[in-house]
């Protein structure tokens, strides 16, 4: 908790070292590392992340899995399995399909739902491809049936290879156009040049969320100035990027400063990810009261 609000962090990376494609000092940019939160080997060791979690306030962890050779490298759902086994009622994770990697992406994506995935990730950004892509509508039309969020990367990448053009919000439109009732997050919120264009669709699409991840908070009104900041944070998902993050509970923190009324707060903190998510059963819509 967070000032007596529940906290779900919905965007984690616990990426094995051995799993990063690049040198891990590009892929953990300036941020630091919790002393001890890896094993030898470079993996992430559940019962340390989970007690790290704890001290930084963070009821439930939505993980996530990457697909993506051309950038940062395979990063597969499997290994977030131990984290679920450790502590179910704290962690979940979403399923992510390459295009170009997995096929059929509807088997795929069955597979990684029948793992225990809660939703689908779709990185355009480093796996070149448009949200749009045709090879991807089967998956898509089975989390509009089911009622699963798709997260797309909203956002530019830093990072060597990636095609930061099929970021283009057009793409998005096209999906909403073809799933109506489809429900998209979008990862970063526009970080780079689309964050009027994020702000567009969350306002405009009822089934749209903003998801904060790698998005400075102190920042968060000068990057949607144009907007009703208040109303738009209706809007909002909590979520990190860790590890590349200064830290999850100084985020959290950060955004209780910026002055939203204790319900907006709520909101951002757990209510619109246990509305998104469906973690009802972990976090209770009126936990926080």
């Amino acid at each position: 908790m967070i000032r007596g609000i529940p906290l779900v962090d919905a965007h984690l990376h616990p990426t094995s070292l051995r799993a990063v494609k690049m040198d891990p000092e590009v892929y953990f940019d300036r941020f630091p590392q919790p002393e001890g939160i890896r094993d030898a080997e470079g993996r992430v060791v559940p019962e340390r992340f989970d007690a790290f979690l704890e001290e930084e306030g963070v009821d439930v962890a939505i993980l996530l899995c990457e697909y993506s050779p051309r950038v940062t490298g395979v990063h597969p759902v499997e290994d977030l399995l131990p984290f679920v086994r450790h502590n179910p009622r704290r962690f979940r994770f979403l399923a992510q399909l390459n295009p170009y990697y997995h096929y059929p992406v509807r088997g795929e994506l069955e597979r990684q739902l029948a793992l225990g995935a809660i939703g689908l990730k779709i990185h355009p950004v480093h796996n070149a491809h448009a949200f749009s892509d045709p090879m991807l509508y089967p998956a898509y039309a089975v989390c509009e049936e089911r009622g699963l969020p798709v997260v797309v990367h909203f956002g530019t990448s830093v990072f060597p290879g990636a095609a930061n053009r099929f970021t283009d919000p057009a793409h998005v439109a096209d999906v909403l156009r073809d799933f109506p009732d489809l429900t998209v997050v979008l990862a970063h919120g526009g970080r780079g040049w689309w964050y009027d264009a994020a702000a567009f669709l969350a306002l405009r699409f009822p089934n749209v969320w903003i998801e904060l991840s790698g998005l400075p908070p102190k920042r968060l009104p000068d990057y949607f100035g144009r907007h009703d900041l208040a109303r738009l944070a209706r809007k909002f998902i909590f979520g990190t990027d860790w590890p590349t993050v200064p830290g999850i509970r100084a985020n959290a923190l950060q955004i209780a400063d910026l002055g939203f009324d204790r319900e907006v707060l709520e909101g951002i903190f757990y209510r619109n990810a246990v509305q998104v998510y469906g973690l009802g059963e972990l976090i209770p819509p009126d936990r926080g009261r």
